[in-house]
């Protein structure tokens, strides 16, 4: 469970929430300038909000009242970008292992099988396409054994063939894996495919939550 509560005034534009994400994948889903990507920046310590509470399993990550804020590399969460932004010196295993402190090799071929990147492993990044990159950035994100596992857009710089390629890998993810997802996005198909849960965002506020045919019958 991941309860969100966070104020914060940028130039311009106010970001207002209060909201929980339960288990399984939750779709923050707005159009752009809805606010998305701002709420899991605070969630990953990357924005500290004017005022805001964050907590994760029990765990206090963010209490602005209390004076608690855990740093980004202390809050066990893994983040997926727009781009996978792989390591270029290194193979795909490099990649994968890269800043890990001790190798599980179980928790390893894991994730490459769920994944489907074994044959990959190694290969150079400049020779994968944008889907292969992408999976292989989820792989780095899921090897640390993260609480939670945030998706910013993860298929915005993919082109359609690319996406239908990598919508099967998560939702294996969702369905196989203990780690809650929270996925932002502004495609209804992606809400539709993915989603156990829904988070409408507009203008910096939540303007509905539910599941994805509840929230996608509203719209």
């Amino acid at each position: 469970m991941l309860t969100i509560k966070l104020q914060h005034r940028f130039e311009g534009f106010r970001l207002d929430v209060d909201f929980t994400a339960p288990p399984g994948l939750t779709v923050l889903f707005g159009s752009s300038g809805s606010g998305k990507t701002s709420i899991i920046n605070a969630v990953a310590g990357l924005l500290r909000p004017d005022v805001g509470k964050v907590v994760l399993a029990g765990s206090t990550l963010l209490d602005t009242r209390a004076g608690v804020y855990v740093p980004p590399h202390q809050r066990q969460i893994g983040y997926v970008l727009q781009e996978g932004r792989l390591l270029p010196h290194l193979s795909v295993a490099g990649n994968l292992t890269f800043g890990q402190k001790s190798e599980d090799p179980v928790a390893m071929s894991r994730i490459v099988d769920l994944l489907g990147i074994s044959h990959l492993l190694e290969r150079q990044p400049n020779t994968l396409s944008g889907g292969e990159k992408q999976r292989v950035a989820i792989g780095r994100a899921l090897i640390s054994k993260p609480s939670l596992l945030l998706a910013d857009e993860p298929l915005a710089a993919l082109d359609e063939a690319r996406k239908s390629e990598i919508l099967p890998y998560f939702e294996r993810l969702r369905d196989e894996i203990a780690t809650p997802i929270v996925y932002v996005s502004h495609s209804a198909t992606e809400v539709a495919r993915l989603a156990t849960s829904v988070v409408a965002l507009e203008n910096g506020r939540v303007i509905g939550q539910g599941s994805a045919m509840d929230l996608l019958a509203d719209s």
